[in-house]
């Protein structure tokens, strides 16, 4: 069984009790979360395809852990110019773990 969901304008394919990284969400850990927007579930025999969401259907999951990704360095330069700029970056996640998938 799984299903394809938006998640903070982001397509993930779920199943029940994994964990997943997603884009940063507001919450505490440990508090639950319901996603509506189904964009496509299988349950094993057959396959539910929404227009744009299937009816009925939802996720429900329980925040696991904030945290940031690894760095990201950007270096630029510019030869014989004296030009040198060096920037990072660590894109701020949420951990959530998949509680069931109900149709």
């Amino acid at each position: 069984m799984y299903a394809i969901v938006n998640i903070m304008s982001q397509q993930v394919r779920v199943e029940p009790e994994a964990t997943y990284q997603v884009p940063l969400m507001k919450g505490e850990i440990g508090d639950a979360v319901k996603f509506d927007e189904v964009l496509l579930y299988n349950d094993g025999k057959s396959t539910s395809v929404g227009a744009p969401n299937v009816e009925g259907c939802s996720v429900a999951a329980e925040i696991v852990r904030h945290g940031a990704g690894r760095k990201v360095s950007v270096f630029k330069k510019k030869r014989r110019k004296n030009y040198r700029r060096n920037k990072s970056h660590r894109q701020a996640f949420t951990e959530i773990r998949i509680k069931s998938i109900s149709a």
